[in-house]
């Protein structure tokens, strides 16, 4: 398998996806209860931004409504979070 760049940017838009979980874990052993600091929710919108790039680059279909579907959920869990913030 020869890697070219959409490979590494693949793989770079996981590892930004992927990250989110490791902060997630480590904020809530830091405040001993579940939470999901501010970073939790960008790394899943970038993350999953370039993971539809991707998708849409090999033309999986599967792997694009999959994306999709968590832009909007990431997207308005800091819609949220924005409001709550203001209030």
């Amino acid at each position: 398998m020869r890697l070219d760049i959409w490979h590494f940017f693949g793989l770079a838009a996981q590892g930004v996806f992927g990250s989110r979980f490791l902060v997630q874990w480590l904020a809530s052993e830091i405040q001993g209860k579940t939470v999901f600091p501010l970073y939790f929710w960008q790394a899943s919108l970038l993350g999953a931004i370039g993971l539809l790039i991707y998708a849409v680059h090999i033309k999986d279909p599967v792997f694009i409504i999959g994306q999709s579907f968590g832009i909007v959920i990431y997207s308005r869990n800091l819609i949220l979070r924005q409001r709550s913030a203001r209030a």
